[in-house]
């Protein structure tokens, strides 16, 4: 009974983007004119409403896909509420501290006062309904006491745990912030107003130059608003208003043809017969006024790709299994490592990812590296590539912030892998493998910040 997401479409958020979708569903008609007293008669005339509303339930202002509130509800009272005190949702001593009410009210938690106002009679009303069950349910004797049945019918998202959190509009929030928003200075200042300090003497032109774009394509010039919250909201609201002509910045059907992708990888548009560039084009070809910004294979394009196949896939209800779940846990720095004169066998052009591996507690390489990179060749022979940690290989008391860089200077093995086979190309975000390992070696790394002060070492190093 889970409401899904439309393929195409942007789903219900937490963010202000949601008033238009939201206000018009209304909770159902929960009280009658006569007000039921028994535990059946609440369940059917209070309880029932919900699990047949063809609304949406307050659980989308948390969760963009894989739960809803029907989920925990079965055909038969006796059953929903037998299912629920098995599975600890019902507190049977003190109702009024179920489990279930919890969940319910989780949405009071909203920090965006605009998604809660908006949810706040859905979620009070369930609130209400299923707290007036449960007690009346806890206040029959007969009841309480049921044996549950040895084919016990089970409530709850019908999904795993990890997919249902996967799926939460915080965690979603969460990974635009480190691999969208935290790019958006390749966007300065065409597309960050926020980012522009009127006091800075340096920012004089850049100020120039973004009020000029703005009074000749409006204010959809501001991508990156002040917040990330705010971005992603315009973002979304944005995309939803497709007329077939152009493609949305983000494109749920194809996550790769989004304009958030397809225009910082662009040429400048084709000059026109007085020598004066051509209107820039958000349909194939794909033009950018602002010329390419971003290479289809160096780690921000990753970063992008791997949050919209993510994003894409959390509102189509595409997950069914915690196996299938991005790690999505990547953490982008100022940190550059580079390799100079690359060995002979890295064309040009090809993709190179470079891995950092430390040592664990017993001295020994770690197998599972703290951070990677990856970048193509360049003409001259080298491969720069600013750093994307792996959090989940750091350890529990890292801190992901560029201040609080949790490598300290040392040894660490570097392993290259070189992608002979065009992987990258068919799956961006993924991950190169030992079929493609092409040579290691030890540096000594200091892990200064930005491109001045790369770690560098010599290609000639490398060692299989």
């Amino acid at each position: 009974m889970t409401k899904r997401s439309i393929p195409g479409r942007h789903p219900l958020t937490c963010l202000a983007l949601v008033a238009a979708l939201t206000t018009a569903a209304s909770p159902p008609a929960l009280v009658r004119a006569s007000e039921p007293t028994t535990a059946l008669q609440l369940f059917e005339e209070r309880i029932m409403p919900i699990f047949r509303s063809p609304n949406p339930s307050s659980c989308v202002q948390c969760h963009l896909s894989s739960v809803d509130i029907k989920d925990y509800i079965l055909p038969s009272h006796t059953e929903t509420f037998v299912a629920l005190r098995e599975d600890g949702l019902v507190d049977v001593e003190a109702p009024e501290q179920s489990k279930i009410l919890t969940l319910i009210q989780m949405g009071e938690k909203e920090t965006d006062p605009l998604a809660k106002r908006i949810h706040e009679k859905t979620r009070q009303a369930e609130y209400e309904a299923f707290s007036a069950w449960i007690k009346a349910c806890c206040s029959d004797p007969d009841l309480v006491s049921r044996s549950a049945p040895e084919q016990l019918a089970t409530v709850g998202p019908a999904k795993p745990l990890e997919v249902v959190r996967h799926a939460r509009k915080s965690r979603v929030l969460e990974a635009f912030t480190r691999n969208v928003w935290s790019q958006r200075m390749r966007c300065f200042p065409c597309h960050t107003p926020d980012e522009i300090d009127a006091d800075n003497p340096k920012h004089q032109k850049p100020a120039e130059r973004h009020g000029e774009l703005v009074k000749t394509y409006g204010a959809r010039m501001n991508l990156f608003r002040e917040t990330p919250e705010a971005t992603l909201a315009a973002l979304v609201a944005s995309s939803r208003k497709q007329d077939g002509k152009r493609y949305p910045l983000i494109n749920l059907r194809e996550p790769a043809k989004s304009l958030l992708v397809l225009k910082p990888t662009a040429k400048l548009p084709p000059k026109q017969d007085d020598g004066s560039l051509a209107k820039p084009s958000s349909a194939d070809p794909v033009s950018h006024m602002g010329g390419i910004k971003m290479h289809v294979d160096d780690h921000s394009y990753k970063l992008f790709v791997a949050w919209l196949e993510d994003y894409a896939a959390v509102v189509g209800d595409q997950y069914a299994t915690a196996d299938e779940l991005p790690t999505d846990n990547w953490i982008p720095t100022q940190r550059i490592l580079r390799v100079k004169g690359t060995p002979a066998d890295w064309k040009p052009g090809s993709v190179v990812q470079l891995f950092v591996h430390g040592k664990d507690p017993s001295g020994n390489w770690s197998s599972d590296p703290v951070a990677f990179t990856q970048s193509v060749v360049t003409p001259r022979g080298m491969v720069n590539g600013a750093l994307l940690l792996i959090a989940s290989n750091l350890g529990p008391n890292h801190e992901a912030a560029e201040d609080a860089f949790p490598l300290v200077p040392g040894e660490y093995l570097v392993k290259a892998y070189a992608d002979t086979e065009g992987k990258i190309k068919t799956a961006p975000s993924q991950l190169l493998d030992a079929s493609d390992f092409a040579g290691q070696a030890v540096i000594d790394a200091k892990w200064l910040s930005g491109f001045p002060q790369a770690e560098t070492f010599e290609g000639a190093r490398l060692v299989k």
